[in-house]
């Protein structure tokens, strides 16, 4: 090699480096394109799932909002379970306003789309201020009533904790319990 001029060598020096770009570079420059594209493909599947990350975070935001929604509104338009204590805080309202129950009688409920009423009739003695304590304590409870019907009448024999006679039908609201099918009547219950 020794003998070998100049331009020789830099032949052989180019023939090594056109084989080492052949055989070496060039597939190593295939696999770099290819992880590069691997690489672009990954990142967008991030941003994607970032994206779906955003609105997952979003959807679970509106669901909790919901739910607080639900539980103010629960308190208000209660489950039908709770029924029962609603019509014995009526009675304590009338008991602790010093009205006499006379007719204290609830019908059978009224569905409706996706809540169901109430209507209980009511029918009370006392006076005029008792009367509108019990109605000042049963605006400040927390469900929802309507009073329906209402008429006032004075007693023909008064005393001084009597004096007025007072019936109306009170409306209280629950919601309605979801039904197998979505189509079938639900049964009318009746307090006990």
């Amino acid at each position: 090699m020794r003998n070998t001029p100049w331009y020789g060598h830099l032949i052989i020096a180019l023939a090594i480096f056109l084989a080492a770009f052949l055989f070496y570079f060039r597939p190593q420059n295939k696999k770099i394109a290819e992880i590069r594209a691997e690489r672009i493909k990954t990142e967008a599947e991030v941003m994607k799932l970032r994206e779906q990350k955003k609105e997952l975070d979003k959807i679970e935001a509106e669901i909790a909002n919901m739910n607080a929604q639900l539980k103010q509104l629960e308190s208000i338009i209660p489950q039908r379970k709770e029924i029962a204590n609603i019509l014995r805080q009526i009675q304590q309202f009338a008991y602790d306003s010093r009205l006499d129950i006379i007719k204290f009688a609830p019908q059978a409920e009224v569905n409706k789309e996706f809540y169901s009423e109430w209507p209980i009739p009511i029918q009370v003695t006392g006076n005029y201020h008792n009367l509108g304590l019990f109605f000042d304590k049963l605006s400040k409870f927390p469900r929802i009533f309507t009073i329906d019907k209402f008429t006032l009448k004075s007693l023909t024999r008064q005393s001084d904790m009597a004096t007025i006679s007072a019936d109306w039908t009170v409306k209280t609201y629950f919601f309605g319990e979801e039904s197998g099918s979505g189509t079938a009547p639900r049964q009318q219950a009746r307090p006990k």
